[in-house]
């Protein structure tokens, strides 16, 4: 199963829209108006919309504390994730989740977790609801290397399996845990050969060509639908800036400047997808109009975002629950508003 003609440019769109959502995001963040952290996902864009080009606009996806590119692989809206970014009033979330806890649910988006791993048991328990409401949608579960070794993936790799579930565990397998690699971390570094030992099928692909981990997601998600149950992808792919942007990290460095370099200049995902095109016959002329429509969407969102007022302190717990509590919380936010 391949990308067709309109499929392969919108792949292009997508990663594109990643990339450059997220170089603006770096740049509203240094000039403070992005709060708390930002884990950029440049490098990984292929892996992002591979995946997520094999779902339907009704399935469902759940993404990790690096997941800016996640809902607009999915096809999110840019204006309300720059607003949500910048923990403002119109953002996705009203500004509560902010960088780390994008979600969305009219595209799908169960949420996104701060938690390594933390998504893992919500997409598999998002597959559980489908079985039971007797509908065939699948769940694409994102989370990186390091979750690999959390017991949520163990638990729920085994119940998604034991239950024939309809979710595909799809590993954004960077190379580096935060700063830990995982030849220093895991007992078994090809992490697809885990799924052996679940019973359901492991996929190793190139994280970097977008063609290869859209046939590996089409698949996994074709078998999903049909009850067979779940599958682990593993891409294999590359993150080219920090942990953290801007983080400064103690010692001895990780991984040399070399390295990221030859990825760079190596393994775009972008780059590489620009280039089969061109060869597939794709005009330079759209390429360049996706990539104008591109920049301009952009500027839109950060005007879109900059525009947009901030939550009141009294307005601090709506949203927050389905039944609100009552009692304390309200003298609490009263007293947030009066300071």
């Amino acid at each position: 199963m391949q990308l067709n003609g309109g499929q392969r440019l919108e792949a292009y769109r997508r990663m594109l829209r990643i990339r450059r959502f997220e170089e603006e995001g770096m740049r509203q963040f240094e000039d403070s108006k992005v709060p708390g952290w930002f884990h950029s996902s440049v490098g990984q864009e292929a892996a992002i919309v591979g995946a997520c080009l094999a779902l339907r606009d009704n399935d469902a996806m759940t993404g990790t504390h690096r997941s800016h590119g996640h809902p607009i692989g999915k096809g999110a809206h840019l204006d309300a994730l720059m607003a949500e970014l910048m923990g403002k009033e119109r953002g996705i979330c009203k500004g509560r989740g902010g960088s780390m806890h994008f979600a969305d649910n009219s595209a799908g988006i169960i949420s996104e977790s701060a938690i390594v791993g933390g998504g893992i048991p919500l997409a598999t328990g998002s597959a559980f609801s489908a079985r039971v409401r007797g509908v065939d949608q699948v769940t694409l579960c994102f989370f990186g290397d390091g979750a690999v070794n959390q017991g949520t993936f163990h638990e729920s790799l085994n119940m998604a399996s034991l239950w024939k579930l309809p979710v595909i565990y799809h590993c954004e397998n960077n190379g580096y845990a935060m700063t830990t690699s995982v030849a220093q971390s895991h007992g078994q570094p090809d992490i697809a050969l885990r799924a052996s030992g679940y019973g359901m099928p492991g996929v190793t692909v190139d994280g970097q060509d977008v063609s290869a981990v859209y046939e590996a997601a089409a698949q996994a998600v074709t078998q999903a639908r049909a009850g067979e149950g779940p599958t682990l992808i593993v891409a294999n792919t590359y993150r080219f800036d920090e942990h953290n942007f801007g983080l400064v990290v103690p010692g001895q460095p990780y991984r040399s400047v070399e390295e990221v370099e030859s990825h760079r200049r190596d393994r775009d995902p972008i780059l590489l997808y620009r280039t089969a095109l061109l060869h597939e016959g794709i005009n330079e002329k759209s390429l360049r109009a996706i990539e104008d429509e591109t920049v301009e969407a952009v500027k839109q969102a950060v005007k879109f975002a900059l525009a947009s007022p901030l939550p009141r302190p009294a307005t601090l717990a709506d949203y927050m629950f389905s039944s609100p509590p009552t009692g304390h919380h309200h003298g609490f936010v009263a007293g947030l508003e009066r300071s």
